[in-house]
């Protein structure tokens, strides 16, 4: 996977372009939501892209995020990172075939939710649009198991497919703009009253999901091309093209006014359909939907490529069984991990399963506040360790960043109890003990698979096995710990070398 098609990677993993922006400014406000957009990169996505690219050039392996967090804070750490992530990806990642089909509907009445259904299990509805789900995985699992060079050439061209009507939109809207002399932010807040700290917080709640994942794509760095130049590279396009994405497409959808059926009062998901043809009419009305329908599909395809390495990691480790991690022979896949990844989307897409989202965000700030804690302890413990990309300015720089971080993942926290109570606290809380209750079971189980290998090869208790010669794994090592498992660090095996310290 090349530079481009790296940075159309990252840009799904994130964004995905404008669709889903739309109730940041019913809920905030025109002037507060082009602030939000301008603002949240500095304090939220800029800070964690920078932690990314450190961690992501000092230790490019498939993996990604999981193994920085165990060199930089050992095994446990880094059970919880990758299983976590994992689960999290439950809901998160049935998002995608829904807002698929939710855009499918408003061209095709038939595949509404509910609309048809085909037979009733243990109280659960299998319809039309879920069937349309399932089909939109079963293909993307197939595009995954042939490579991620494969998903970041196919996300190129899906990015050119979902911005083309934004541009158009843009053109048109800026025009209306500018000819009739609108003032898109003459509304600085949603309504009068609204406080400016209200609208500020409710608004950096949405934007906060609208610019997070910036470490997803750090599971695949094993199979980039030059991960330690690129990789910077690529996250620094990527910001300038989500950003201005975000903008743009916003401040020129502000022109059809606050009031009628597509007024910014009463945008919400998939809104900017009903403003195109508003704009312009039903051609780009259509047109909007169609780049949404496949904006919603390569943001899947894009982090299953991501979260499908993280059970096939916690295999290589030995959390999982041996067969999870399995590569196929043509493609080098790990092929049940994919597999059994996109199986659990799919029951997920039930509607049933849709308010498990709440504790999204909690195991995704979860997960970023590990990685700021590798960082600082690796700084700390490996000074020398190779960073062809180190955060410049030094230790106040990673300050900064810990205090933007951690302070955004607290209120994002407290902002999510408000609005959800004690259930939000609740789920997240039984995900987290069973992940604290799972780790040393399953630790018990690989010591003792470990020590039975040992007596079975004659080797002393503890005692790493010889590596073949010419073998591209090597035997990775936790930062101030013992050797680990092998994993396979495909950057390592070409004539430029990205390998990790081992």
């Amino acid at each position: 996977m090349s530079l481009v098609p790296l940075v159309a990677l990252i840009f799904f993993s994130v964004s995905g372009g404008a669709y889903g922006i739309e109730p940041l400014f019913s809920t905030s406000g025109p002037g507060m939501g082009m602030l939000l957009i301008l603002i949240a990169p500095l304090i939220y996505s800029v800070p964690h892209a920078l932690v990314c690219a450190e961690l992501g050039t000092a230790i490019p392996v498939e993996g990604g995020y999981y193994h920085w967090v165990k060199r930089g804070l050992g095994r446990f750490w880094a059970f919880q990172q990758g299983l976590l992530q994992w689960v999290c990806s439950f809901v998160d990642m049935a998002l995608y075939p829904v807002m698929f089909t939710s855009y499918l509907s408003s061209l095709i009445g038939a595949v509404a939710p509910g609309k048809h259904v085909l037979f009733e299990l243990a109280g659960i509805q299998v319809d039309l649009n879920w069937v349309i789900c399932v089909g939109v995985i079963v293909v993307f699992t197939l595009l995954n198991l042939m490579g991620a060079g494969w998903v970041g050439d196919s996300s190129v061209a899906f990015a050119l497919i979902c911005l083309t009507p934004m541009v158009l939109l843009t053109a048109i809207g800026i025009y209306q703009l500018v000819t009739e002399g609108t003032n898109p932010v003459s509304s600085f807040t949603a309504e009068q009253g609204q406080s400016t700290w209200d609208a500020f917080g409710s608004g950096l709640f949405i934007v906060m999901w609208n610019y997070s994942g910036w470490d997803s794509v750090s599971t695949v760095a094993g199979e980039m091309e030059n991960p330690k130049k690129h990789l910077p590279r690529a996250l620094f396009w990527a910001v300038l093209l989500i950003v201005v994405g975000y903008l743009l497409p916003s401040l020129a959808a502000l022109a059809v006014g606050a009031d009628g059926e597509a007024g910014w009062k009463s945008w919400q998901d998939g809104a900017f359909s009903d403003i195109a043809g508003e704009l312009a009419g039903p051609w780009l009305q259509y047109t909007v939907t169609i780049g949404g329908l496949f904006a919603s599909v390569a943001m899947f395809s894009a982090l299953l490529a991501s979260y499908s390495r993280l059970p096939s990691a916690l295999s290589q480790d030995g959390y999982l069984p041996k067969w999870v991690s399995k590569e196929s022979k043509r493609y080098k896949m790990p092929v049940a991990s994919i597999i059994g990844s996109s199986v659990v989307y799919a029951l997920f897409c039930f509607s049933s399963f849709a308010n498990l989202v709440i504790f999204d965000v909690f195991l995704t700030n979860i997960g970023i506040l590990l990685e700021v804690a590798a960082l600082i302890a690796l700084r700390i413990r490996e000074p020398e360790l190779e960073r062809p990309y180190k955060i410049p300015g030094g230790w106040w720089s990673v300050g900064l960043i810990t205090v933007c971080l951690t302070a955004i993942s607290v209120w994002a926290a407290v902002k999510q109890y408000d609005e959800e109570g004690t259930k939000a606290v609740v789920y997240c809380l039984v995900v987290v003990g069973i992940s604290l209750l799972l780790y040393p079971l399953l630790a018990v189980r690989k010591a003792a698979r470990a020590s039975a290998a040992a007596d079975k090869a004659g080797l002393a208790p503890g005692a790493a096995a010889v590596v073949p010669v010419g073998d591209t794994r090597t035997v990775y090592e936790v930062s101030g710990g013992h050797p680990d498992s092998t994993h396979t660090d495909r950057a390592a095996a070409g004539p430029s070398a990205d390998s990790v310290e081992a």
